[in-house]
């Protein structure tokens, strides 16, 4: 190739290429997305776990929400006060008040308490337990099976299955609501930190089943409800629940419960 013929191509070549520049230039100009100052701000402020706790895809979805009034300034149940009141700042409102909550696991059936019907040898899963024959190997068909599916899903290794059952490092959870949604029997909930007593046992059966199943199951006798000097407590499909917005934490329920099936937290 002659030298007219290179200098001729890196002519062409280069043409393109500037020509190619100013289009992509002018192009991000024209089709720019322009970005909420106040969304940014909101972002920044999140932990940054994105976690979903808060409803929504990550923190990114949450700082969005917050910024077109969608969402509250203390949705983010990561961050807590602490960072409802930055946000609260950001947006020019008031941050209102906000309740730390923690996830409780509503059984204490350990090793020693449940009972079990067979050995079971197979994928540590909960949520695979509905294609085992029985549910799972305990007695109990209502309480932990203690596989630990809800201790991988927590972001914040807040979680571990010790002696067969799942249990909550009060200061560790952040309240993402992640093992709550994830347990196959519904046992885990979010109860206010401050709470001092809850139900430990969940169980849909009566006393008499409840019983032969595990030695720590409530039978649902009542001997709680009549306690209760707040009515705070009712039983419910053959077991306690505790309403924490009306428990004072006297502990009367705990005292007069015969199996024990009311604990402090």
């Amino acid at each position: 190739m002659s030298v007219t013929g290179i200098a001729a191509a890196a002519v062409v070549v280069g043409t393109v290429g500037i020509f190619v520049g100013l289009f992509l230039g002018v192009a991000g100009i024209r089709f720019q997305v322009k970005t909420d100052e106040k969304e940014e701000a909101v972002l920044a402020a999140l932990p940054g776990n994105n976690c979903g706790g808060c409803g929504y895809a990550g923190c990114s979805g949450l700082a969005a929400a917050i910024a077109k009034g969608e969402a509250a300034v203390n949705a983010c149940p990561v961050g807590g006060e602490p960072v409802s009141k930055k946000i609260a700042s950001i947006m020019g409102v008031e941050a209102g008040n906000t309740q730390r909550m923690t996830a409780y696991v509503a059984c204490q059936g350990t090793c020693d308490k449940a009972g079990t019907d067979y050995q079971y040898t197979g994928a540590q899963d909960c949520r695979l337990m509905s294609f085992v024959p029985g549910g799972g190997a305990k007695s109990c068909k209502n309480g932990c099976l203690g596989y630990g599916t809800c201790v991988s899903v927590c972001p914040f290794d807040a979680i571990h299955v010790v002696d067969g059952v799942a249990v909550v490092d009060r200061e560790a959870c952040k309240a993402c609501g992640k093992c709550v949604e994830i347990c196959p029997r519904h046992l885990i909930s979010l109860i206010p930190y401050q709470a001092k007593f809850a139900a430990a046992c969940q169980s849909a059966d009566k006393g008499p089943v409840t019983m032969k199943a595990c030695s720590a199951g409530c039978i649902g006798c009542g001997l709680c409800v009549k306690a209760c000097p707040s009515q705070a407590v009712t039983v419910q499909n053959f077991h306690a629940v505790i309403d924490q917005e009306k428990c004072t934490g006297c502990g009367a329920c705990a005292e007069k419960c015969p199996k024990k099936a009311i604990v402090k937290l």
